[in-house]
């Protein structure tokens, strides 16, 4: 199972904003959107960082209310860990508990075609695990 599969059903929509945004611009994206990190890209449409809800907390306890009025970039996770659409789930899995991280750029060469998060690929797994056992239950039922 790769990616490419989780964004043919989430879709390849990827919420972003610019490196120069006001922090609490972000905030209000995140909430409208009910979203846990946003793309930060550059003008040109690459990645240039990743800024989360973690993100968000670390600038106002390092900053306080002053960080709302400072740009994304400043409090942007700048080195993004990515996939490719045919990577498989198990490769993105691993990815984000090694990295500690829960949203993943998806990237296809060099261009960005979308972003999974945590619950994106736990979504997929349960639903392919309840398919399994339906597909169990009628064999063994048609079987007996």
């Amino acid at each position: 199972m790769t990616v490419s599969v989780i964004l043919k059903s989430k879709g390849a929509e990827v919420i972003s904003v610019k490196p120069d945004s006001a922090l609490s611009s972000v905030v209000e994206t995140l909430s409208s959107r009910r979203i846990g990190a946003v793309l930060v890209l550059h003008s040109d449409g690459k990645v240039a960082g990743v800024l989360s809800e973690r993100d968000v907390v670390r600038a106002l306890a390092q900053h306080g209310a002053a960080a709302l009025d400072m740009a994304a970039s400043t409090f942007m996770t700048a080195e993004v860990v990515s996939a490719g659409s045919h990577d498989s789930i198990g490769l993105v899995m691993e990815k984000m508990t090694h990295g500690r991280f829960r949203h993943l750029p998806i990237i296809d060469e060099g261009r960005l075609v979308g972003i999974i998060s945590i619950g994106d690929v736990v979504k997929k797994r349960i639903d392919d695990a309840e398919h399994e056992a339906q597909a169990l239950r009628d064999y063994v039922t048609q079987a007996g």
